[in-house]
Protein backbone atom coordinates (compact mmCIF):
# COMPACT_ATOMS: atom_id res chain seq x y z
CA UNK A 1 0.00 0.00 0.00
CA UNK A 2 1.53 3.21 -0.82
CA UNK A 3 1.63 6.49 1.37
CA UNK A 4 0.12 9.94 0.52
CA UNK A 5 -0.68 13.49 1.78
CA UNK A 6 -4.40 14.60 1.56
CA UNK A 7 -5.90 17.71 2.59
CA UNK A 8 -8.67 17.62 4.47
CA UNK A 9 -11.37 20.37 5.91
CA UNK A 10 -10.66 20.56 9.66
CA UNK A 11 -14.27 19.83 10.48
CA UNK A 12 -14.24 16.77 8.53
CA UNK A 13 -11.35 15.08 9.94
CA UNK A 14 -12.55 15.66 12.99
CA UNK A 15 -15.93 13.73 11.77
CA UNK A 16 -13.36 11.42 10.56
CA UNK A 17 -11.44 10.66 13.53
CA UNK A 18 -14.23 9.99 15.94
CA UNK A 19 -15.86 7.75 13.46
CA UNK A 20 -12.54 5.61 13.24
CA UNK A 21 -12.36 5.90 17.28
CA UNK A 22 -16.03 4.45 17.25
CA UNK A 23 -15.19 1.77 14.93
CA UNK A 24 -11.90 1.09 16.54
CA UNK A 25 -9.87 1.05 13.20
CA UNK A 26 -7.03 3.03 11.95
CA UNK A 27 -8.21 6.61 10.55
CA UNK A 28 -5.89 5.52 7.52
CA UNK A 29 -8.15 2.44 6.72
CA UNK A 30 -11.54 4.00 7.92
CA UNK A 31 -10.49 6.91 4.86
CA UNK A 32 -9.07 3.93 2.13
CA UNK A 33 -12.55 1.80 3.04
CA UNK A 34 -14.75 5.32 2.59
CA UNK A 35 -12.65 6.08 -1.03
CA UNK A 36 -12.99 2.66 -2.64
CA UNK A 37 -17.02 2.40 -1.18
CA UNK A 38 -17.36 5.84 -3.13
CA UNK A 39 -14.87 4.90 -6.39
CA UNK A 40 -16.88 1.15 -6.90
CA UNK A 41 -20.74 2.80 -6.59
CA UNK A 42 -21.98 3.61 -9.83
CA UNK A 43 -22.28 7.01 -10.68
CA UNK A 44 -25.85 8.82 -11.55
CA UNK A 45 -26.07 9.08 -15.32
CA UNK A 46 -26.26 13.24 -15.40
CA UNK A 47 -29.40 14.42 -17.04
CA UNK A 48 -29.02 17.10 -20.30
CA UNK A 49 -29.48 20.58 -18.75
CA UNK A 50 -31.19 23.09 -21.16
CA UNK A 51 -30.05 26.75 -20.34
CA UNK A 52 -32.63 29.96 -21.86
CA UNK A 53 -30.73 32.80 -22.30
CA UNK A 54 -31.10 36.28 -22.75
CA UNK A 55 -30.12 39.16 -25.53
CA UNK A 56 -28.26 41.57 -23.48
CA UNK A 57 -24.29 42.93 -23.28
CA UNK A 58 -22.83 40.20 -21.14
CA UNK A 59 -21.93 40.37 -18.08
CA UNK A 60 -22.07 43.77 -15.93
CA UNK A 61 -18.51 45.56 -15.85
CA UNK A 62 -16.78 44.87 -12.32
CA UNK A 63 -18.33 41.21 -12.36
CA UNK A 64 -15.95 38.72 -11.59
CA UNK A 65 -17.52 34.87 -12.49
CA UNK A 66 -14.89 33.29 -10.47
CA UNK A 67 -15.18 35.57 -7.76
CA UNK A 68 -18.91 34.39 -5.63
CA UNK A 69 -18.20 37.39 -3.05
CA UNK A 70 -18.33 40.11 -5.96
CA UNK A 71 -20.92 38.79 -8.10
CA UNK A 72 -23.13 38.93 -4.90
CA UNK A 73 -22.00 42.74 -3.88
CA UNK A 74 -22.85 43.62 -7.62
CA UNK A 75 -26.09 41.44 -7.83
CA UNK A 76 -27.46 43.60 -4.54
CA UNK A 77 -26.87 46.85 -6.25
CA UNK A 78 -30.00 48.19 -8.38
CA UNK A 79 -30.12 47.92 -11.59
CA UNK A 80 -28.66 50.67 -13.97
CA UNK A 81 -30.96 53.08 -15.37
CA UNK A 82 -29.57 53.01 -19.12
CA UNK A 83 -31.99 54.51 -21.73
CA UNK A 84 -33.08 51.69 -24.75
CA UNK A 85 -31.13 51.26 -27.88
Amino acid sequence: MRRTTVSLDDDLLRELKARAAREGIPLGRLVNDLLQRAQSTPRRTRRKVSWLTFPGDGVRPGVDLDDRRSLYDRMDEPPSRKPPR
